[in-house]
């Protein structure tokens, strides 16, 4: 198949072309390309627009009773027909984003097994590295034929744990948001699931599971697999921006430690949920007039997410003129040991820069297990800036958050932590306990709260505000890494594509912006890479090469090889 910018060569014909989702216009074929392509016949005669087709597809879509069937058709018609699939998702994006992504496709994860359809990407098995490579030959694309790969080895999906095999939904659906938010080439794009085993002992015992039913292997023999796979894919695609997406504490930091600074990669767990969360934050910064450097901030739940939004504030407080060790000091840090100390046992390698010493506080009260509570060290520190990743439902209750309030005049509070139902706390509640003042971003979607006459649209800190635009900028630039400073440009663009000029005003933008969002966080992000001179690519006009880049769902001429004449 060859593309040209209006016309797609191909040697298919018939049957084959209506099977191939790039090629297929369904009832949209002309008739001139019916009679070349041999679809005479073979479709009912009367052709229509694409917009007609997408009017009947999202009529198809309404229909449908739960979120679950909605995420079938979707997909269903994403493998039959990938111009309508994004079409319509473009024309419906902020409807549709849930039900593709978060938090439906969690749904789908766990049914994988007994919903499955099709293959998706890329399987490749723990248990025969050395099929990883026959793997990627059997693609048979050219050399760097692919832009971006989205990776996990579904250790931690979502808030729903490991989900073995399934895991390839979570690599599809951030792809679905990349073509759809950022406009990536969806034929340059790869879904890889890495099957190292499962602990999950639901899907051991299932009898239809798919994938691979032995333990979860952990250690050198997991690392040299990752290392395999990540030669491998960088040896067919030398250039392509490699993505991991919900690997565990320990793996997601370790590889980020491995590759990160050596190779066009990134972690959107740790690194993507900083930076939104950034924005958010630099957003209610706009309200309060406040430096970021000046802020204290307790992490509940000190875990990748957690310690994630912490290295990226931390980086954006140095470039405020702090040094390292003046930034770690903003933070207090809590886990189900509590308070996080240079005494405590087992504390993660990645949690370290974060602990406070002892002697600080050893005349802080603790509880009957020897813990410091978050609210002891709510009480104490009186923080500026509350953020939950802790997966605890209710964890920020009402006397934490009025002490909270006592000594702010806005608190700052951000239950991160989804699905919904394990959020640290439900708006409503803090616009309440907080008599309005409270500046909040959930990690879940929340319905608007009206209070005291005042309409607080609750901002989503959705990594889709980062990542599509975070990837297309980086694949545009060509960019050697990803940097600290492209990440604090994607969330800096994000916050300036805010508007908190109203009270109640949100502190990220309306999905509905997603698209002009992530366009905006592309161009940032390539200018950054410009900036710091990591951009391989020979930029003269950065608006216009990410314009250039961004693909468009619209029909394209069809035409055979056998009647091919140069455009």
């Amino acid at each position: 198949m060859d593309v040209s910018e209006n016309v797609i060569i191909t040697t298919l014909k018939g049957k084959e072309v209506l099977s191939n989702p790039f090629l297929n216009k369904g009832t949209a074929f002309t008739k001139e390309e019916r009679e070349e392509l041999g679809l005479d016949g073979l479709l009912p005669p009367r052709v229509l627009t694409l917009e007609e087709q997408v009017n009947r597809a999202y009529e198809q879509y309404s229909m449908r009773t739960t979120d679950l069937f909605k995420n079938g058709l979707l997909y269903d018609l994403y493998n039959r027909n990938v111009v309508l699939f994004y079409r319509l998702l473009k024309d419906h994006l902020a409807e549709m984003l849930p039900i593709i992504y978060t938090p439906t496709v969690g749904e789908a994860i766990q049914k994988y097994s007994h919903s499955y359809r099709r293959p998706g990407g890329l399987y490749l098995s723990i248990d025969d590295p050395d099929g990883v490579e026959k793997a990627f030959n059997n693609l048979s694309l050219p050399k760097n034929g692919i832009d971006l790969i989205v990776v996990t080895d579904s250790e931690s999906i979502l808030g729903i744990g490991d989900q073995g095999v399934g895991g390839i939904n979570i690599a599809i659906g951030k792809l679905a948001v990349y073509t759809a938010a950022a406009g990536i080439d969806p034929s340059r794009v790869l879904p890889i699931m890495l099957d190292v085993g499962t602990n999950n002992q639901a899907l051991i015992a299932d009898p239809i599971y798919i994938g691979n039913k032995f333990p979860r292997v952990r250690g050198q023999r997991y690392d040299e697999f990752i290392d395999i796979f990540v030669h491998t894919a960088r040896k067919f695609f030398p250039e392509v921006l490699i993505h991991w997406e919900d690997l565990g504490n320990v793996n997601a930091r370790k590889i980020m430690d491995k590759y990160g600074n050596e190779s066009l990669t990134f972690n959107d767990d740790i690194q993507g949920t900083g930076a939104v969360t950034l924005a958010a934050i630099m957003s209610a910064l706009k309200i309060t007039g406040d430096s970021l450097k000046d802020q204290r901030i307790v992490v509940f739940g000190p875990g990748a997410a957690g310690i994630g939004n912490a290295d990226q504030i931390v980086d954006v407080m140095i470039l405020e003129g702090l040094t390292k060790e003046e930034a770690y000091e903003r933070f207090w840090a809590i886990d189900y040991r509590g308070l996080l100390t240079d005494v405590t046992e087992d504390v993660l390698e990645f949690q370290k820069p974060y602990v406070r010493k002892a002697e600080e506080v050893k005349d802080w009260d603790r509880n009957e297990d020897g813990i410091i509570s978050l609210q002891e060290t709510v009480q104490r520190v009186k923080p500026t800036i509350l953020i939950g990743t802790s997966g605890q439902a209710g964890a920020f209750t009402e006397e934490i958050i009025k002490e909270m309030a006592k000594h702010v005049e806005h608190p700052m509070i951000m239950p991160m932590s989804n699905p919904t139902a394990l959020a640290e706390a439900i708006p409503e509640n803090l616009i309440k306990w907080t008599e309005g003042k409270a500046l909040i971003a959930t990690g879940s979607p929340f319905a608007d709260v009206n209070y005291n006459g005042i309409t607080y649209e609750i901002g989503q800190s959705n990594n889709a505000f980062v990542f599509p635009g975070l990837g297309l900028g980086a694949i545009v630039a060509k960019a050697e890494f990803i940097s600290k400073g492209m990440f604090a440009a994607a969330a800096n663009a994000v916050a300036r594509m805010t508007d908190t000029s109203t009270p109640g005003a949100s502190l990220l933008p309306s999905i509905d912006k997603l698209h002009e969002v992530s366009e905006y966080v592309a161009i940032e992000v390539v200018n950054a890479a410009i900036f710091e001179g990591i951009a391989k690519a020979d930029i003269a006009d950065t608006e216009a090469s990410v314009a250039d880049a961004m693909w468009e769902p619209v029909y394209k001429e069809i035409k055979s090889v056998g009647m091919w004449t140069r455009i």
